[in-house]
């Protein structure tokens, strides 16, 4: 609650530090720069496999239901943080609810994922080419990789601006769980 409340109190004290000019009485408050439009990123890099996943924002439904029935809301993505990240949210609205936040970390594609198994395993993609990206366990909270069931790995393969197919690995005693699931998945029209 402290974090929140100060970072109310900056807001505050920055946007009346911004309308100080109108309020002495200065002619015109001088407009903030337009934010710089971010290079290109090189092909295969952490921000041209954010910008791929980005396309994703929308609802998807499983075309070979395993999550729920058939026409359901499987996951759903949005982005969040002035195009910074990318929230994905499995199973919305079930009690077993998890979600999945995609951003940079320099030049690498993240993920931190809040399963229901109550961890939350971090990912780093190893391996993004084409319109694939696999990303393998990087450390986390409230997980030992080494006894503790987690998710490991997570393959996304982009069939198609609206078809997806993602492999979750998960792990349990040191070694992969048999096995993975996976999600073929189809953007919700409508």
């Amino acid at each position: 609650m402290k974090t929140t409340a100060f970072s109310a109190r900056r807001i505050l004290a920055a946007a009346l530090l911004a309308a100080s000019p109108a309020i002495l009485g200065a002619d015109e408050p001088k407009k903030p720069d337009a934010l710089p439009t971010p290079a290109p990123a090189p092909a295969g890099s952490g921000a041209a496999a954010l910008e791929k996943l980005k396309a994703l924002a929308g609802d998807w439904v499983e075309i070979e239901p395993k999550m729920g029935p058939a026409g359901h809301v499987a996951e759903s993505y949005r982005v969040t943080g002035a195009g910074s990240a990318l929230v994905s949210t499995l199973a919305p609205g079930t009690p077993h609810e998890m979600v999945s936040v995609y951003h940079r970390d320099g030049n690498d594609l993240v993920m931190t994922h809040y399963c229901a198994a109550q961890n939350q395993p971090r990912m780093r993609a190893k391996t993004v080419t084409g319109n694939v990206i696999a990303m393998d366990f990087d450390g986390g909270t409230n997980v030992d990789p080494a006894k503790d069931v987690h998710i490991h790995a997570v393959k996304i393969e982009l069939l198609g601006p609206d078809e997806m197919r993602e492999t979750w690995i998960g792990w349990k005693d040191g070694k992969p769980e048999e096995p993975p699931l996976v999600l073929h998945l189809k953007r919700k029209k409508g």
